[in-house]
């Protein structure tokens, strides 16, 4: 295991699941935080309680990745010791709805398309070039199962993590003979807010996604993606799916009867 003590971590959707597992998961490692979320109430309590747990440096910023110019803005307003990002999680995601596609919402197409795909490639494009530039760096993409096997309903969203998965072995390609490397972590079922944004906050349907099985949490996500960042400088994970033990495939979860 290699330390990243004093290396500076960037995580987008840092307000809730995976994203404030990962802060929470490299605030032990001593790496310094920047973390970034829509939410930044939510944020700002977060970074209080980790600066106070862990006594690390954390630098919120209230952040859309789906609005270009402000990605662009913010990132370079970042103060100087806070520019040389180490580490980039791209982690910012979301689904909405599960209707078929000749029945589905364009706004919530849109939505998707923006946070999923446009997002993470305006982090990269602003991120990247310094970590090139500077002879280290690493680049985490939070996929999905989603990406590997469609399911019905959900053509859109898997089709935006499809993307995130060809992106990020596109992205390995483009950085041969970099130092910088590229990791994508395609999680199943994980019981967040998830389902909750992709019901629209119909917390009671959204229960239903997890209920008689046993899934991930997102401190489980959170370990591996540590776990990606800490191998030596010469070992990429370059791409894990992780699924619970209940779960066979996207479509496929074991549930107990009651």
């Amino acid at each position: 295991m290699v330390s990243i003590q004093d290396q500076i971590v960037l995580v987008t959707g840092a307000s809730s699941g995976i994203g404030a597992a990962c802060a929470r998961a490299f605030a032990q490692t001593g790496a310094k935080l920047v973390l970034t979320a829509r939410r930044f109430d939510r944020l700002q309590q977060l970074a209080q309680t980790l600066e106070q747990e862990f006594k690390t440096q954390i630098y919120p910023l209230q952040l859309d990745v789906c609005d270009r110019s402000q990605v662009e803005g913010v990132l370079k307003a970042l103060p100087e010791p806070w520019q040389a990002v180490d580490i980039l999680i791209n982690n910012a995601g979301l689904s909405r709805g599960l209707d078929k596609v000749h029945q589905g919402s364009v706004q919530d197409w849109e939505e998707m398309i923006d946070t999923n795909i446009k997002g993470l490639l305006y982090m990269t494009r602003l991120l990247v070039p310094g970590m090139v530039d500077r002879g280290r760096g690493h680049i985490i993409n939070i996929g999905s199962i989603a990406g590997h096997q469609a399911y019905p309903g959900g053509a859109v969203y898997c089709a935006t993590k499809a993307a995130v998965r060809t992106l990020s072995a596109g992205l390995k390609m483009d950085l041969l003979g970099t130092p910088v490397r590229v990791s994508e972590i395609d999680p199943g079922i994980v019981e967040t807010e998830f389902s909750q944004v992709r019901f629209h906050g119909d917390t009671e349907r959204a229960k239903r996604v997890y209920e008689s099985t046993t899934p991930l949490t997102a401190d489980d996500i959170a370990e591996v993606v540590v776990f990606c960042t800490t191998r030596p400088p010469h070992v990429n994970v370059s791409e894990i799916v992780v699924l619970a033990t209940d779960q066979a495939a996207a479509t496929m979860v074991h549930r107990r009867s009651v």
